[in-house]
């Protein structure tokens, strides 16, 4: 199934977070949280201003992603699930240090 977001919105699929405590302690799916930390799947073609000009989003698809815990509408496609957001609902873009640091 293809699917294109609308407008400034953004189609996310969570990062799975550990299972386990750093003591080695096994935790129940029923007691985790939802991680908070995604990857951008699909964008849309972003916002109008107030002048109708188009507006390109900050975020592009492949972005690890940071986002409020109770962000997005959740959705099921094919049998995955996803988050379906406003660019607005993200708190930032997590970038690998080794990556972003000046040679």
């Amino acid at each position: 199934m293809k699917f294109r977001p609308l407008h400034d919105r953004v189609l996310v699929r969570r990062v799975e977070s550990d299972q386990k405590t750093a003591g080695g302690i096994i935790i129940p799916d029923t007691a985790q949280e939802k991680p908070m930390e995604g990857e951008v799947i699909e964008v849309g073609s972003g916002a109008r201003d107030e002048n109708g000009k188009l507006v390109p989003l900050d975020v592009k698809k492949g972005d690890k992603i940071l986002f409020g815990k109770w962000s997005g509408t959740e959705v099921k496609m094919s049998g995955e699930e996803y988050l379906i957001m406003k660019e607005s609902d993200i708190m930032g873009i997590v970038s690998d240090s080794k990556s972003s640091k000046k040679k």
